[in-house]
């Protein structure tokens, strides 16, 4: 079970090497870390992610999925026998990115650390219900994308995997205003 990560608080670092604390331009002295608040609202609202995993043969394995921020720790679910399950299965490491696609405006964030499957069931059914509070309809209706995923996870037919984060990263734009944020657990 992965641990939880609520009253972790990271350290935080602005790299000024990657932001515009170093460039001339307006407003690029006044640059500042992104707060470690703002970067778990993002994680708590962002719909889609991609979790990237290494394949036995240390190739890359990147693919969508949806994901449930919940007591610190980032939630996602696949089938047992897809690839970053297997994946996984052999090496834990991975790395869940999520964010804006603009050149000039939003968060990029990237959370790193290791999956650990959801053994616990009374944990499984927080994560459950994070994932319906969170989709709502998408889940929880008949018509919604993946509905039937909560029952599924209650079967074993997917595995849930927690990612507790060891390091994560924010790459924050606003109007040519760069910063790139470091959080240190």
């Amino acid at each position: 079970m992965p641990a939880q990560g609520t009253a972790k608080q990271p350290a935080t670092e602005l790299d000024a090497r990657y932001s515009s604390a170093l460039n001339p331009r307006p407003g690029a002295a006044d640059v500042t870390a992104t707060e470690w608040a703002e970067a778990q609202r993002r994680l708590a609202t962002a719909e889609i992610f991609w979790v990237s995993t290494v394949r036995p043969d240390g190739r890359l394995h990147v693919t969508p999925c949806i994901a449930a921020w919940h007591d610190g720790v980032l939630y996602f679910s696949t089938g047992r026998e897809e690839q970053k399950a297997k994946n996984l299965a052999r090496h834990a490491h991975c790395a869940l990115t999520t964010g804006a696609n603009s050149l000039t405006e939003g968060l990029d964030l990237v959370v790193e650390g290791r999956a650990e499957p959801v053994a616990d069931r009374s944990l499984l059914e927080e994560v459950i219900t994070a994932y319906e509070t969170k989709y709502g309809p998408h889940i929880t209706s008949p018509e919604g994308t993946f509905h039937g995923i909560g029952d599924a996870c209650r079967r074993g037919d997917v595995v849930v995997f927690g990612v507790a984060p060891g390091t994560a990263y924010g790459f924050g734009r606003d109007n040519g205003i760069y910063s790139h944020t470091r959080w240190a657990f």
